[in-house]
């Protein structure tokens, strides 16, 4: 019998309407359980246990809640599961499944998140599949690692690996992952690889934890949210952030699809004098994504790097960005940080070949 763990976070797929608006609610998590176990998709080799560290909606997360939840599973005594099963609300999926899975690389057991699109009582939503999913996938495949879950538009079951799996864009609700390469699908309770040159091979998974995992106590865990994000567009201007008297300890700067932003020399529109600016108050310029530094790179993005821009190289943003907040709690030391940032590899954050 396959004991799994269930951890519920809240989210839309532990939410019910209340009155004009939809809003965590305890009952509505634990109902995914007593569904499950009245389904007919129930697996017979399955039995369900749980707990619920946090009860929000995922867009009022902040750090200091990912290191609840994340003391929360480092405490446990694992030994007698099979695999664990969280959920969470999809607003913010991405960024916590990229953190579960710095900070638990070197798990044994398949991690699995999943959500909802909409509350469970909604026909619209896809919560209860989602969850089906999630169990089919941690009890039967048994792949040790940090997933993620979802139901696509198609009525795809998709699984990504925890550090590529990007936000959930407008309209459609729809997951992405970089190049556009998933980890693979769920059909008929049944997992299949995808196969792919950026894709580890489920025997890669199988065979050995990664052997960059952290080493990290639950009481000293520290996660830095003085990261600032900018997400470049026409017409940006910089001298709007000021930085004073409150300094972050690090600008995360987004980039166009082509490796670019605004490039000018000078004036309120100039990124690298932006850049200059925060190199003079001792904060630390990051501009992702970037396929590979080693590829030819337009003048504009040449002239980021001339500038001080640090570049961080095959990463999702969201895979950075929780990546950066993780280098600058783990790290005082800027350079440590930096180099932690832009050097480690901890769970096949690094789309490469």
């Amino acid at each position: 019998m396959k004991q799994l763990l269930v951890v519920f976070t809240g989210g839309t797929i532990g939410s019910r309407k209340q009155g004009e608006g939809i809003d965590v609610d305890g009952a509505g998590s634990y109902s995914l359980i007593d569904d499950y176990n009245h389904s007919a998709r129930k697996r017979s080799d399955v039995t369900l246990h749980a707990i619920q560290p946090l009860n929000l909606l995922s867009e009022n997360l902040t750090t200091y809640d990912w290191i609840t939840l994340a003391q929360t599973i480092r405490r446990l005594d694992l030994s007698p599961y099979d695999g664990l099963v969280i959920t969470h609300g999809s607003d913010t999926l991405a960024y916590i499944a990229a953190m579960i899975s710095y900070l638990f690389a070197d798990t044994r057991i398949p991690f699995v998140l999943t959500a909802s699109n909409y509350p469970l009582a909604d026909e619209r939503s896809n919560g209860r599949r989602n969850f089906v999913n999630a169990i089919d996938f941690a009890a039967g495949e048994q792949l040790p690692g940090v997933f993620v879950v979802y139901e696509d538009d198609k009525g795809d079951t998709l699984v990504y690996l925890g550090t590529r799996i990007t936000q959930a864009v407008s309209f459609t609700d729809q997951f992405g992952s970089p190049y556009g390469v998933p980890y693979g699908k769920i059909a008929d309770s049944v997992f299949s690889w995808l196969p792919h040159a950026r894709n580890p091979k489920p025997e890669t998974l199988r065979l050995a934890a990664p052997k960059t995992a952290l080493q990290w106590e639950a009481e000293a865990l520290h996660l830095d949210s003085s990261i600032v994000y900018i997400r470049p567009y026409p017409g940006l201007d910089y001298t709007y952030y000021d930085f004073s008297p409150n300094r972050p300890k690090a600008v995360l700067h987004d980039l166009h699809h082509s490796g670019t932003a605004c490039a000018v020399e000078e004036g309120p529109y100039s990124l690298p004098q932006f850049i200059a600016r925060c190199k003079g108050l001792g904060i630390d310029v990051y501009i992702c994504p970037i396929r590979d530094r080693s590829d030819a790179l337009y003048s504009s993005s040449l002239r980021l790097i001339e500038a001080g821009a640090i570049v961080i190289e095959k990463l999702s943003v969201e895979a950075a960005l929780t990546k950066l907040m993780l280098a600058y709690g783990m790290h005082e030391d800027p350079a440590e940080a930096r180099a932690f940032a832009t050097e480690s590899s901890l769970y096949f954050e690094h789309n490469e070949v």
